[in-house]
């Protein structure tokens, strides 16, 4: 593993430690509304994204809605054809009607190979809803089994299962004894649809309730990445400037298809779907942060 070390502060809390002498490059992939188990969901995309995860040793940020969810009892959004094949397939094999437990179970397998390099997965309003309505944790449950995988194969890594929003505290240290740190604030964000803004309206009052560096939200499957340059007087009277970048990801699911039918189509307007890179490098005594989003 390229970091150091990581330590769990708190429930939403994270330290992360780099070595960034000269040549130090660490790579990150960044998700949200995956709507994993949903029939909407392109897990080829997905899938393909991962994989380069794993190509470059990227740690992978998580900021909620892993999972959709909706076709369970008590769920008014419930179709019959919105449950995936492969679902009903096994639940009539084992003549139950677990669907949680059969979701979950799915998320573990399919996420397994790329456990080592996930930092974290949070929360969205979809799991969160899970956990409000039903008294179980989908999100716990599967960092519960990815992380048992870990263990078994030898690793020591272990996923943080965070909330709704959490923080991640970047350390950088190299040789000389210079030292560099930034901030990452995940939220999965809250709002309508807003077709117009993409919900970007919003960096401005994140500007100003969260003291971040980089913000990373979610939630209305829109995608943009934002730089704002602020200025600060330090406590010797000098001024600096410093950058606040807002990245958004829009997720793999692909709701309004053809644009025949469904929510979507009825209420919404087509989204993008994909991720977002970030990349961190040395560059002389600064490390450097670049984004990239990868959207279809």
């Amino acid at each position: 593993m390229a970091y150091q070390k990581v330590i769990h502060n708190s429930r939403n809390v994270q330290t992360v430690y780099f070595d960034s002498s000269a040549g130090f490059e660490q790579w990150f992939l960044l998700v949200s509304d995956q709507h994993h188990d949903s029939i909407n969901c392109n897990r080829k995309l997905e899938k393909e994204h991962l994989d380069l995860a794993l190509e470059r040793n990227a740690y992978i940020i998580s900021a909620g809605d892993t999972y959709d969810l909706m076709q369970g009892k008590y769920d008014p959004r419930k179709t019959y054809d919105g449950i995936r094949p492969e679902y009903v397939h096994k639940m009539h094999k084992l003549g139950n009607n677990a669907y949680i437990d059969m979701v979950v179970e799915d998320a573990v397998d399919f996420y397994k190979p790329y456990a080592h390099l996930f930092l974290v997965f949070g929360r969205g309003n979809h799991d969160t809803g899970i956990e409000t309505r039903l008294g179980t944790s989908p999100v716990s449950n599967l960092v519960h089994g990815l992380n048992t995988h870990i263990f078994k194969e030898g690793g020591k890594h272990i996923i943080q299962a965070g909330g709704y929003g959490g923080w991640i505290r970047f350390n950088f240290s190299r040789s000389g004894g210079n030292r560099s740190s930034f901030s990452y604030r995940y939220f999965h964000g809250n709002g309508g649809d807003a077709p117009v803004t993409r919900g970007a309206i919003q960096t401005a009052r994140q500007a100003v309730d969260f003291d971040a560096d980089v913000i990373h939200n979610g939630h209305n499957h829109q995608s943009y990445h934002i730089s704002t340059r602020r200025q600060r007087l330090s406590d010797s009277s000098k001024i600096t400037n410093n950058i606040i970048d807002f990245i958004r990801t829009p997720g793999y699911n692909d709701g309004y298809g053809d644009g025949f039918a469904g929510f979507e189509a009825e209420r919404l307007t087509p989204k993008p779907i994909g991720c977002a890179w970030m990349r961190i490098y040395s560059r002389g005594k600064q490390v450097m942060r670049e984004f990239t989003s990868v959207v279809e």
